[in-house]
């Protein structure tokens, strides 16, 4: 096994695979007219070729998986895809973010299938902001199975909100109350531009290293990162049974300890989440004899990945909205 790395020195032992571009939220800063299929696109790798894919990871250090979407439980055979990822080789982390409206009926059979870490979207505590940012009065209901999986065990809870200037900016006192006596990871996520949410990003942007300069105010420490952690800046603070972890990508250096590649629904390797270009894997996914093919095909694309991405520059590169390739 040669562990993947690019002309950087980084490495990459975490693929974010997404199953599925459908969603059935209307997020305001993803898809506010809701989901709506390109004629003529390919359907959704099937478990065949996911399993395929996953070997050829596998092979090229990948451990830490997570399912993406879309929202991954609009696939009828979500269950099936997590057992299959479950029982790649080399995966010891199984994970799923989802915006959790299954999650209070299905989270039992999701973890016997092999999922053992989940982040669910949140994007706001206040009923009423919440369904004017998804286009869904469920708040309540996606609580309630956020509680379920704290109780069942799984090794990470995590919740993943939006900062939105106007609209949910404001709500750090409410989170805290909530942090004081939940043991989740809140993720605060900077808003990104995206290939159709221009004018939304100028109205509604907000930059998160306010947020982190307000924390630290208060007390709250930033802990070290793990090797395969993902992109968030980590805090904790003694009198919170839950932690804060902030996603800021217009900070400086963010895009150094890069360490994920993303595969999108249809089988397109994406180097970066708003890269230039996608290198499809699909064709070497179709039997099991072409595994050899799918290991050099995606070791030799590594090296054309860039030292950074370039929204501050304001290029999206071909990520129209969040749900096409999993954010």
């Amino acid at each position: 096994m040669t562990p993947l790395a690019d002309r950087y020195g980084r490495r990459f032992p975490y693929l974010r695979l997404s199953i599925t571009p459908a969603c059935n939220f209307r997020c305001t800063y993803c898809l506010p007219h809701g989901y709506h299929a390109d004629a003529g696109v390919a359907g959704p790798l099937s478990l065949d070729e996911i399993a395929r894919l996953l070997r050829g990871f596998a092979e090229l250090g990948m451990h830490k998986l997570r399912i993406t979407g879309g929202e991954p439980s609009v696939r009828h055979d979500l269950t099936e895809v997590l057992r299959t990822a479950a029982a790649a080789p080399g995966v010891t982390k199984l994970a799923m973010t989802t915006n959790g409206t299954l999650l209070s009926r299905r989270l039992g059979e999701w973890m016997d299938a092999g999922l053992n870490a989940i982040n669910v979207s949140v994007d706001s505590l206040d009923r009423a902001t919440f369904a004017r940012v998804t286009g869904h009065d469920r708040l309540d209901d996606i609580l309630h199975g956020v509680d379920m999986a704290l109780a069942a065990g799984l090794s990470a809870v995590k919740l993943n909100a939006v900062l939105l200037r106007g609209v949910n900016d404001s709500e750090l006192p409410r989170w805290l109350d909530y942090l004081r006596d939940h043991a989740v990871g809140l993720r605060f996520i900077e808003l990104m531009q995206t290939g159709d949410n221009l004018a939304f990003f100028r109205d509604h942007h907000v930059r998160a290293g306010l947020l982190e300069t307000e924390l630290l105010e208060a007390g709250w420490q930033a802990l070290p990162r793990a090797a395969d952690a993902g992109p968030a800046r980590e805090y904790r603070h003694p009198g919170y049974a839950g932690r804060i972890g902030i996603i800021a990508p217009y900070s400086k250096d963010f895009c150094a300890g890069c360490n994920r590649l993303r595969v999108t629904a249809t089988g397109d390797l994406r180097l970066c989440l708003f890269g230039e270009f996608g290198i499809p894997l699909r064709p070497y996914l179709q039997h099991d004899g072409q595994l050899g093919e799918l290991v050099r095909a995606i070791g030799g694309q590594v090296g054309r990945k860039e030292q950074g991405h370039f929204l501050h520059e304001g290029r999206t590169g071909i990520t129209p909205h969040l749900a096409s390739t999993g954010g």
